[in-house]
């Protein structure tokens, strides 16, 4: 049995969450090594003078947080090895917290309304190749036709034979990253860029190496270094605001990069999840390097996120290996989930939900605007998050464990590095993933905590 023992002198409440945080400081810090047996439930409640059900639900949250885990008969034990990453966002959101660590689109009673009318329509349309078909090719060819109208919304000139329909935009990242990339084989991206970046390229056998950024994104000279010093065979990019640093790549930017890829003769994976949403006139890079450039957009960001199906179009080279990694690894995508999205771009619904996103953006970054003056954030109009740069003196651990403590749940920056170049402490800060009232809230907190001392006693809101 452990000697360490929390301090309930540091109790705050919600008292279950602050348990819970004591015991991640002390297994994180060293102080409870991993096997370490923790107390049961009811020598802890009492050691404490907490309730037996207080102590169950901050064990449950270790559980969530992959710290701990409880073995019956036996008890409960520290768990630090597992090599799995963390998620920057809660897995599951909890009743007492203002949920900002999630990256969501603004939803309201008008998603829900447009998607009941879509299954409702569906009920009485769906196709019986939908239904009963296992042929991709018998459900998909009319679904790429109306791909290639959307895409031409996003800036791309593209034939419906090149576009993979995907069930959203991670489906259609593996796929993309298999089809230019043999195991063992090195990916470049930004030194910080989609979480799920580093434990996919692991998970495919791939090296991933991080490119210094800077105010527009991935440095071209840096790129073409990188290039000359390794074996690289793809580039991924997150050139429009969907980033974490919340930047829009100039068009200059752009095209110095693509001329690098030309240069090396290697392809560009494009995620660009916010298509349409972002108002700006800088093509996309499908668009300056259509020959080499695999280009992903979806749906869930910015219509309703239970529409999980994304595009994956692809140059001519990569048409067949697309194709049959996508089979090998998804067969294909829901169909009646696809009907969905193919009636709402033709019938304006989809058009329809942008719009409406983006004028809640407009009132989300009025909001951040004002809590969060003075503060060192990035943000774009068309964003779903602020990127918050901490002030100096406070770190990203006891940032995000502070306000959780404070009923708010952040996303730390250090879930989106790939590469320590020019690091500076920082958390991302959905806009979209909550009410009006909760994120005004929200924000209040932090705020406070960036401007007030990193040292200082935790306080209760």
């Amino acid at each position: 049995m452990t000697i360490w023992r929390p301090d309930p002198s540091l109790l705050r409440r919600p008292a279950y969450l602050s348990l819970a945080e004591q015991f991640t400081r002390a297994i994180q810090g060293g102080v409870l090594a991993n096997g370490a047996r923790l107390p049961t439930h009811r020598r802890l409640a009492d050691d404490l003078g907490l309730s037996v059900q207080t102590v169950s639900r901050a064990y449950e949250e270790l559980i969530r947080r992959g710290l701990i885990a409880g073995e019956v008969g036996r008890g409960s034990f520290v768990q630090t090895q597992s090599g799995e990453p963390g998620s920057p966002y809660l897995p599951e959101r909890l009743g007492e917290l203002i949920d900002l660590s999630i990256l969501k689109p603004v939803c309201d009673q008008i998603h829900l309304d447009r998607m009941r009318e879509a299954f409702a329509w569906l009920g009485e349309n769906l196709p019986s190749s939908s239904a009963l078909s296992f042929r991709p090719n018998m459900v998909f060819p009319r679904h790429r036709q109306v791909a290639a109208e959307w895409l031409a919304q996003c800036g791309l000139d593209v034939s419906p034979l090149n576009i993979c329909i995907t069930n959203g935009a991670t489906p259609a990242m593996t796929v993309a990253m298999m089809s230019v990339a043999q195991p063992g084989a090195t990916i470049a991206a930004e030194a910080i860029s989609h979480h799920t970046l580093k434990p996919l390229s692991t998970s495919l056998g791939l090296h991933l190496k991080g490119v210094a950024i800077d105010h527009d994104g991935m440095i071209p000279e840096a790129l073409d270094e990188i290039c000359r010093n390794s074996s690289i065979r793809a580039v991924f990019l997150q050139p429009s605001v969907i980033n974490p640093i919340a930047t829009q790549m100039s068009r200059e930017r752009r095209v110095a990069l693509a001329e690098i890829a030309e240069r090396h003769d290697i392809a560009i994976i494009e995620n660009d999840v916010l298509g349409p949403l972002i108002q700006a006139s800088v093509p996309p890079m499908a668009a300056i390097a259509p020959d080499r450039t695999l280009y992903i957009t979806s749906f869930t960001k910015i219509t309703v996120p239970g529409v999980r199906i994304g595009y994956l179009a692809a140059p001519d080279r990569y048409v067949s290996a697309v194709t049959n990694r996508h089979l090998v690894s998804n067969w294909m995508a829901t169909p009646a989930i696809a009907e969905i999205a193919t009636r709402w771009v033709g019938d304006g619904t989809a058009g329809e939900l942008v719009d409406w996103q983006r004028k809640a953006l407009v009132v989300r970054h009025a909001i951040a605007g004002e809590k969060l003056a003075g503060l060192d954030c990035r943000a774009h109009p068309q964003s779903l998050h602020v990127w918050l740069h901490l002030p100096a003196g406070h770190t990203e651990e006891g940032f995000v464990s502070q306000a959780r403590l404070r009923g708010v749940a952040i996303a730390p920056g250090s879930s989106f590095r790939i590469a320590d170049l020019g690091w500076r402490p920082a958390v991302r800060i959905s806009l979209g993933s909550t009410t009006e009232q909760e994120l005004g809230i929200g924000l209040d907190v932090i705020a406070s905590m960036a401007i007030g001392d990193p040292e200082a006693a935790l306080l209760v809101i």
